[in-house]
């Protein structure tokens, strides 16, 4: 990471009515990715594999994968400062009949803190929600 770029750690929880399982896959699985999100996404499902979701916005690699239960990828967004990494980590939790994601997103440049933030929210979680209303 370049020490230079301030940064800021997001953090959010989020709950889904689907067991982990199912949340995970919406994560991991390209084709279930791209078609909840409505914008291409390859992701590989092993540790020290890429990944490349919102048509190449974001990119990295999967640092730990824990079916089920935890992913932590190294991410970034293709206008931040050149060879800035962020660390992303997803733990689901089983609650009740659904999961319970806690997510933090540490080492994002500040400038972009808010609107990455606001992005998890607009492009993930509530597309995530309406994706398991629809199908």
């Amino acid at each position: 990471m370049d020490k230079k770029v301030k940064t800021k750690t997001i953090r959010q929880s989020v709950t889904f009515s689907a067991v982990p399982h199912r949340i995970y896959e919406m994560l991991m699985d390209s084709k279930m990715h791209a078609e909840f999100t409505e914008v291409g996404a390859t992701i590989s499902r092993k540790v020290g594999g890429r990944f490349s979701t919102f048509d190449g916005w974001a990119e990295g690699k999967n640092l730990e994968l824990v079916k089920d239960k935890k992913i932590v990828q190294l991410w970034r967004g293709s206008d931040w400062p050149a060879k800035h990494w962020s660390t992303v980590t997803y733990e689901l939790k089983k609650a009740g009949k659904g999961t319970k994601l806690v997510f933090t997103h540490a080492g994002v440049p500040l400038d972009k803190a808010k609107d990455i933030a606001e992005g998890w929210k607009e492009f993930y979680w509530s597309k995530m929600k309406d994706f398991l209303k629809n199908s």
